[in-house]
């Protein structure tokens, strides 16, 4: 194997892992809404999941482990996709932001203040800010 297919074997591991995380959330309520579903395809597409795949992770979602970026800026982009996903449905229970919470806490995010991040999190998703501008506000949230 060469040193750019591994790379590329590695990349495509990561992102069915973040795919798969989406997927739970998803889950988390025991159905997939419409409009989840949508969420899912066009994420699918921009992670570039192949469809066997896609059927694969849909099907068994916790096949695939969750794998925490080094980056702290690609774990808000990941906390970024998993928010949406939980907004997705009609009204945010309380289970969905136990999920939410737990894959922020697996995606590398301290236990001591996950709850504070998680609930700003949310708040700016309602507000439906871009991606630059989440990533800004949270990193920017303690100064």
């Amino acid at each position: 194997m060469s040193f750019s297919e591994l790379f590329d074997t590695e990349f495509k591991d990561r992102n069915k892992s973040h795919f798969s995380a989406i997927v739970r959330v998803a889950l988390s309520d025991g159905e997939i809404s419409v409009e989840e579903q949508r969420f899912l395809d066009k994420l699918a597409k921009e992670l570039e999941i192949l469809d066997a795949d896609y059927k694969d992770i849909l099907t068994n979602p916790t096949k695939y482990p969750i794998n925490a970026p080094y980056l702290y800026v690609n774990r808000l982009e990941r906390l970024y996709d998993l928010g949406r996903m939980v907004r997705l449905d009609d009204g945010l229970e309380e289970k969905q932001k136990n999920v939410l919470t737990r894959f922020a806490v697996a995606l590398g995010f301290t236990p001591s203040n996950v709850d504070y991040i998680v609930d700003k999190a949310l708040q700016l998703i309602d507000n439906h800010v871009d991606l630059d501008t989440f990533v800004y506000e949270i990193q920017s949230m303690n100064k």
